[in-house]
């Protein structure tokens, strides 16, 4: 053996201090009783032979592993109630000789090549076994091969007389490798007790074990199953065994497991059961099973595997049900209901032959058809050995079960009868579950749970949909002349009635609702910061960032011994000789550079960043000390103008890269490390093909498609390898926009926090589909000339309106599942609508677009950037530009954070203001009036100075301030002008005298109107005269006009 195997001293003593101690006390109290624990016996033989390859351990090989932490080939041990004697080699014996010393003598007798030297050592243990007793405890069913073993088969033949051997495999299972205590639960006084350090050993190694099998299973078997079913591969069951049965030495696999220890050794690790893969209708279920040549089938796929860690196994087993029958997942239902059930029973103080009939006696109760396929046990003992036959969980065993016992449960139905199914393989079906539990005082605790058996782990569904589509009822034709009535003329066409005035009850329903949302507003503002001040400014308080370039003068580089201006782009350093020394400047540290020429020296000048340099970006600076002196400019000249050139480039380029960088780490700082998508592997996941994403991947626009999987969505593209994910734990808001009124249909997800789609950060993400095809319309050919009417359009018409119908309805129907997978993920988010008939037009950003309310917000999610407006997270809202004549007002939404900007929708046309400020009501945000823009930012900057005291001096009454000051002024004006009767009286008499005046000056207004127009046509002259005149001036100045080209006079004589 290696002469690095070291015993552990410790684990040898205690462990065997253990098993004497309950050897002693079951003496004690059964004495000759045969059907005591160890059957009275007074001596204990156990043999072992050759080393054998096999993933078996026996109960010889099981103490060895148990006592030594090794297998000792060719060794006979002989157990006394007062030593234990060890024949052996030399070369083994050596490591036995630092176990001696201990309570329980520990002998060894050494043989060599030489005959002699063995028979004198069995000779020994004859007299040994004789002096004892006469009852002999062996190992009757272990088959021990090999020339030791025979050699000591024929010396103990002959005193086979003079003894009586008996079964002593029971008490090696019950007093040795059952019990397996919590350190915290170990007693003293209790002789079946593992001491702590002994416990933690065996529990974490089992526990290895169990998280090496559960991972394999569900983190690398299902997907591989996964695919062969998915692609319709042909692998035979054999191929995918020696596939699970290289993953064994795959540590990086292992390494990856989220719950397997730092410390985990894959050489440790070894095949204890399988791997076994079987489907077809040909099952074994019990861990002799092996896998054929069939090639894998899919129905009801058994996979099994179990590991054996630092000598501790461990198993799991699971039934996958692809496309399967109502028989076949009924009946997994009721094995569910019976494995959890048995797992439940293990509890201290059972017997196990009450655990099987419960067992047995649910699947009667329930399916009593089904009883006589269920398995003839449930489970047995595990630890060292796979199974320990001893602890068999059936109907005759009564053993007890004890707090630390480890078991492997196993349930099942072999060989049911399948009648839905007429194929030769799924003509019978088994189903099998094995986990590896481990008995405690509270609850039971299952080892194997990482690999999970509920109905939506194991089910699969590769056929063409999981869920069949209702069959819709076809409709009857409608008359062409019905049809076109009935689909051109909409209400939709007709020109929409103008608004009329509000109804003065409902009015003041609304202003009653407002005052008290305002009361309210207030109320809360004054609670929430009640005890609290503000940043004094109203601004984020800039922390001071220190800079590093050099930690010490050996990272320098090696060209300032020229004492030159040096740009180090590695650490964004300018290196300047000063005073003959090379001082670093960081580029965070100057403000900017500029070079100018004078003669024949290039100055070079640098602006360092300082208190007090005025108004700029950098005037908000903050200073580790601003009482410091500063170094303002420093200026270099050079008769290099190249260098100095060169020089100012490297810096502006070094600056601008700084600046870049602390702009992507601004932009960054929102985004968060979110959590990873978890796929789903037991079926298909629903899929929306044909879809683009917004804002769209870098590079070719192509469609791709979006898969839902257990805890987010996934959008795959396909020219590119990337993938989109979005988790549903990230997901504010979900929405389904319509085609109706669109090109396109949507569905929109609104983000908690943003996230990276490429190189852009979004916290919106949009899948779409056009809802329209490119149609040409073919007119003036010889079938449209002999066609008359619109039946050809009305035609298309229909035949779009279906199409956008079946688009709006597949979405909807895909978001609607989306929502129904956040309720797994346990938050659940509905599916929100926008409200058309309740939109209005407006300007959140640069185009004029609808606002749509919906349930919990406000969106426009037709147009890039996207508009989603919480409805809760709306503080007060404010009506801009309310006058008289204009015809667009603006609206502000103020958040509960004040430190958000508001946001704003401008140019909203003013008949829609009775509906926005119905809308803004029904949802109980409070809203303001105004007849100008308002300068928000310093608003929002007095506010954030100090919100306490913003709301004692009233809040956000002063935005109503214009509007009730206004009502007020036309009060006091109306009660100004009001007039008594009598002056009333005195007006309309003197009114009527004035009439009686104008009325005679009207007459001679007539007198003198007509005797003016009387001398206006005696002097004037008519057109002969005019035209004679005109012909004259111009014969005078040679412009006499052609013979033919005379005007005509018709004789009408007009007066000027």
């Amino acid at each position: 053996m290696a002469d690095e195997i070291v015993i552990n001293k410790q684990n040898f003593h205690d462990r065997l201090g253990q098993f004497y101690s309950t050897w002693k006390a079951d003496r004690r109290s059964s004495s000759n009783d045969s059907n005591a624990l160890f059957a009275g016996a007074s001596s204990i033989v156990i043999v072992s032979g050759k080393a054998e390859e096999s993933s078996t351990y026996q109960k010889n090989n099981a103490l060895h592993f148990w006592l030594l932490g090794y297998e000792f080939p060719a060794t006979l041990l002989v157990f006394t109630l007062e030593a234990v004697y060890v024949v052996t080699t030399a070369k083994k014996a050596k490591h036995l000789e630092g176990l001696k010393g201990g309570k329980i003598t520990l002998e060894t007798l050494v043989f060599s090549k030489d005959p002699e030297s063995k028979t004198k050592a069995f000779e020994k243990c004859l007299d040994v076994i004789k002096g004892a007793g006469k009852k002999v405890g062996t190992l009757k069913d272990v088959q021990a091969t090999g020339p030791f073993v025979d050699e000591w088969n024929k010396a103990f033949g002959d005193i086979s007389k003079e003894v009586e051997t008996v079964e002593i495999a029971p008490a090696l299972s019950m007093a040795g490798f059952a019990i397996k205590d919590e350190a915290e639960l170990v007693r003293s006084n209790d002789p079946g007790a593992l001491p702590p350090a002994l416990t933690r050993i065996v529990q974490r190694s089992m526990r290895t074990a169990s998280r090496a099998c559960s991972g394999l299973m569900s983190d690398y078997w299902v997907n591989e199953m996964s695919e062969v079913l998915d692609q319709e591969k042909k692998v035979s069951h054999q191929t995918l065994a020696n596939q699970l049965d290289k993953k064994i030495d795959d540590t990086k696999f292992f390494n990856k497991l989220s719950k397997i220890p730092n410390d985990f050794d894959t050489q440790q690790l070894e095949w204890a059961y399988g791997p076994t893969v079987q489907s077809g209708g040909k099952f074994d279920l019990t861990f002799k099973a092996q896998s054929n040549d069939d090639n894998l089938h899919s129905g009801i796929i058994i996979a099994g595997l179990g590991f054996r860690y630092k000598t501790y196994c461990s198993v799991v087993a699971r039934s996958y049900l692809v496309d399967p029958t109502k028989l076949a997942s009924s009946t997994y239902k009721l094995l569910l209901a019976v494995h959890e059930q048995v797992i439940s029973e293990m509890k201290d103080g059972a017997i196990l032959k009450d655990i099987y009939n419960k067992a047995i006696g649910t699947v009667k109760a329930k399916k009593p058809d089904l009883e006589k396929y269920f398995l003839k046990n449930v489970g047995c003992g595990i630890g060292i050995e796979l199974a320990d036959a001893n602890l068999k969980i059936d109907s005759k065993n009564t053993r007890t079960v004890k707090d630390g016992m480890t078991f492997s449960i196993t349930t099942g139905f072999k060989d049911v009868p399948n009648s839905e199914n007429a194929t030769k393989k799924d003509r019978t079906f088994s189903l099998l579950l094995t986990d590896t539990i481990r008995v405690a005082q509270s609850q039971v605790v299952l080892f194997t749970k990482d690999a999970p058996f509920d109905m939506n782990s194991v089910e699969f569904f590769f056929n063409d949909e999981e869920e069949e589509k209702p069959k819709t009822k076809k409709e009857s034709k409608p008359s062409r002349a019905n049809a076109i009535a009935s689909t051109n003329i909409k209400g939709t066409r007709l020109r929409a009635d103008r608004p009329a005035q509000p109804d003065e009850a409902a009015e003041m329903r609304r202003r009653e609702n407002q005052k008290e949302l305002a009361a309210k507003k207030q109320k809360e503002g004054l609670d929430r910061y009640a005890g609290t001040t503000g940043n004094q400014n109203g601004e984020q308080q800039k922390k001071f960032k220190r800079f590093e370039s050099y930690k010490r003068d050996t990272q320098l580089p090696s060209r300032v011994k020229d004492l030159v201006v040096y740009v180090d782009t590695k650490a964004s350093t300018v290196i300047l000789p000063i005073m003959g020394r090379p001082v670093p400047f960081h580029i965070n540290t100057i403000k900017n550079v500029s070079k100018s020429d004078e003669g024949e020296y290039t100055h070079l000048r640098f602006n360092f960043v300082s208190p007090g340099q005025g108004v700029g970006r950098k005037d908000d600076q903050p200073f580790e000390d601003p009482n410091a002196h500063f170094v303002r400019s420093l200026t270099v000249r050079s008769k290099d103008q190249d260098r100095l050139s060169d020089v100012n480039n490297q810096i502006n380029d070094l600056r601008k890269a700084a600046v870049r960088r602390e702009q992507e780490k601004k932009d960054m700082e929102d985004v968060v490390e979110l959590e990873k998508l978890v796929e789903i592997r037991n079926r298909r996941p629903h899929r929306l093909g044909d879809v683009f994403i917004r804002p769209a991947q870098d590079g070719k626009r192509v469609p791709g498609e979006v898969e839902i999987h257990q805890n987010g969505l996934r959008y795959l593209s396909p020219l590119r390898s990337e993938h989109v994910d979005v988790v549903f734990s990230n997901v504010k808001h979900l929405f389904f926009q319509p085609c109706v009124g669109e090109l396109i249909v949507i569905i929109h997800i609104h983000l908690k926090n943003p996230i990276m789609i490429g190189k852009r950060k979004t916290r919106d993400v949009q899948f779409i589909r056009e809802a329209t095809d490119i149609a040409f319309d073919e007119t003036g050919n010889r079938r449209r000339k002999h066609r008359y009417g619109d039946e050809e359009e009305f035609e298309a018409e229909q035949e779009e309106r279906r199409r956008r119908a079946e688009l709006d309805r597949m979405f909807k129907g895909f978001a609607e599942k989306i929502s129904d997978a956040t309720d797994r993920d346990g938050e659940h988010i509905g599916v929100d609508v926008p409200f058309r008939e309740l939109g209005f037009h407006g300007v959140p950003f640069r185009s004029n677009v609808l606002m749509a309310p919906t349930t919990d917000a406000l969106v426009q999610l037709t147009e890039p950037p996207f508009t989603v407006i919480t409805l809760d997270e709306i503080e007060i809202a404010h009506l801009e530009r309310i006058q008289f004549g204009l015809k667009n007002f603006d609206l502000v939404f103020v958040f509960k954070d004040f430190t958000r900007p508001p946001g704003h929708v401008n140019t909203i046309p003013v008949e829609s203001l009775e509906g926005v400020k119905n809308w803004l009501d029904s949802v109980n945000i409070a809203y303001t009036e105004g007849p100008l823009n308002l300068n928000w930012a310093t608003i929002m900057k007095t506010v954030n100075a100090d919100p306490h005291q913003f709301f004692v001096d009233g809040g956000w009454s002063f935005l109503n301030t214009g509007s009730d000051s206004e009502d007020s002024e036309e009060e006091e004006e109306e009660s100004a002008f009001e007039m008594s009767e009598e002056e009333l009286e005195d007006e309309e008499s003197s009114s009527e005298d004035e009439s009686e005046f104008d009325d005679d000056a009207s007459d001679d207004d007539d007198v003198g109107s007509e005797e003016a127009e009387g001398e206006l046509s005696e002097e004037g002259e008519d057109w002969d005269a005019l035209e004679k005149k005109a012909k004259k001036e111009d014969r005078d100045v040679g412009h006499d006009e052609p013979e033919g080209k005379k005007m005509k006079s018709n004789g009408v004589k007009r007066k000027r």
